[in-house]
């Protein structure tokens, strides 16, 4: 249960973030995760390579099995995308 919280103020943080368009708070829970940069590129990689297919089962079980740290790159880097995405 106390993971589901972390989960649940993680993902309010990120809408928070969202919507402020403020990098720092995120960039701060990256910078502190034990990753390569060739770690980050892969798993990026991988997440928008399957993202792109239409095997959504094969996705969804990629996606359960990724660590925590996993999760918060993966999020990070779609509120990133988001911004960019969105530039006024």
């Amino acid at each position: 249960m106390n993971d589901e919280i972390q989960t649940e103020q993680l993902d309010q943080n990120v809408m928070n973030t969202l919507r402020d368009k403020d990098h720092s708070t995120l960039a701060s829970h990256v910078d502190t995760l034990n990753f390569s940069h060739n770690d980050i590129i892969e798993l990026l990689a991988q997440y928008l390579a399957l993202g792109e297919q239409d095997d959504d089962e094969r996705f969804d079980t990629w996606f359960d099995n990724l660590t925590k740290e996993q999760h918060t790159v993966v999020k990070t880097f779609e509120v990133y995308r988001g911004h960019y995405e969105h530039l006024d």
